[in-house]
C-alpha cells in the first residue's frame, strides 16, 4: 500500500512540475505569460 502511495506522490509531482505555469497562473491570478516570464528569468 505504501509503494503504490508513493508512485501516486512521484506521478502527481512530475505532473505539477510540467504544468506549473498554467497551475501557478491559476493559483496567482496572474496571465500565463507573466508567470512563464518570471520562471524564466536569468537569476543574476
Amino acid at each position: 500500500m505504501w509503494f503504490l502511495i508513493l508512485v501516486l506522490l512521484v506521478a502527481a509531482a512530475f505532473v505539477a512540475y510540467k504544468m506549473r505555469v498554467p497551475l501557478l497562473a491559476r493559483i496567482l491570478g496572474q496571465s500565463e505569460g507573466r508567470v512563464n516570464r518570471q520562471l524564466n528569468r536569468r537569476k543574476d
